[in-house]
């Protein structure tokens, strides 16, 4: 039998050893698309697209501004460990930006600072939700440095889901009720499924948010209880959708032949927003005999529109 080959020794590397200094290097490095991609994919978010690095908030810098399909997202970081006055600037930008989702990136957390994240999560809307990020770098042998994104505290969303389904029992309609109760299956199932689709958390309406990453576009599954229909769109809001439309337009054939199947395009001349869709008619989520059947429909739809789709949205001048 041959000799066992040798294993490499995996060792911890101090983050100064890559990053001498946290607004010059740590910052622009973290705001770069595949390192946000990273810190999203290790948070459990759809995506994280920079806005503005070293952004003004009053007299102060806030490090990275983000936006997480429509909402706004702080990000601030530290190359050591964590302090009370780190801890009360991420809640004024949270505040000065309107901020739905807050991320503090640091070398360790304080357990004090732990619980201060964990007490927010639990006392404050379901619509605000606080991250703990600890970064890492690890070697192994004589390779480069490789970071770590380790979550120390994120909000616990099956708690905020059952919170806000209560809310909604005690307070919606039935159909709002149902609405509510149907996303949230459907988003257990593409956790299943289709983890790559991270929609945003359910709500109880037609729709469900989920970003397609970019800002001003979102590729949202909907539930018409009136006209028994479910459908799954390109939603293009805002004074620059009638543009997106007409490049979008002129990919129709490619698009289609591409998906495999056919689009409902949208112009929409007297709003200023637009939509490409498709549909699965006489479909009712008051039907729950069938809603296994509807789940799978939307899951494949989302997955083949978010891959054809996400790489076009993002080239759009």
């Amino acid at each position: 039998m041959p000799p066992a080959k040798p294993l490499s020794k995996l060792e911890r590397v101090p983050l100064r050893e890559a990053w001498k200094h946290e607004a010059s290097d740590f910052t622009p490095w973290l705001a770069e698309a595949a390192n946000l991609d990273a810190l999203a994919q290790a948070l459990g978010l759809s995506e994280l697209e920079a806005v503005a690095t070293e952004h003004w908030v009053g007299d102060f810098k806030l490090d990275i501004l983000c936006t997480d399909g429509d909402q706004q997202v702080v990000i601030e970081n530290q190359l050591a460990e964590t302090d009370h006055k780190h801890l009360g600037q991420i809640l004024a930008y949270a505040a000065g930006v309107d901020a739905r989702k807050v991320i503090w990136v640091a070398e360790s957390f304080r357990p004090e600072h732990v619980a201060a994240l964990q007490f927010l999560n639990e006392n404050t809307t379901d619509d605000l939700s606080f991250f703990g990020v600890q970064i890492e770098l690890w070697r192994i042998g004589d390779s480069p440095p490789a970071p770590k994104f380790e979550v120390v505290v994120k909000p616990n969303d099956w708690a905020k889901a059952g919170r806000e389904q209560a809310r909604a029992a005690s307070s919606a309609s039935p159909t709002k009720q149902l609405q509510l109760k149907f996303w949230s299956a459907l988003i257990e199932r593409l956790a299943r499924d289709a983890p790559q689709i991270r929609p945003q958390k359910p709500r109880p309406q037609h729709w469900l948010n989920n970003s397609i990453g970019r800002s001003g576009f979102a590729l949202n599954p909907t539930a018409n209880t009136r006209e028994e229909r479910l459908g799954v769109e390109l939603w293009m809001p805002g004074p620059q959708a009638k543009q997106h439309f007409a490049h979008l337009s002129s990919q129709k054939q490619a698009i289609e032949s591409a998906l495999g199947f056919q689009l409902d395009w949208q112009e929409l001349p007297d709003a200023i927003a637009c939509r490409i869709a498709v549909w699965y008619p006489d479909a009712s989520i008051e039907d729950e005999s069938r809603w296994d059947e509807y789940l799978a429909w939307l899951t494949q739809r989302l997955v083949k529109m978010d891959q054809v789709l996400r790489p076009v949205v993002k080239g759009l001048p």
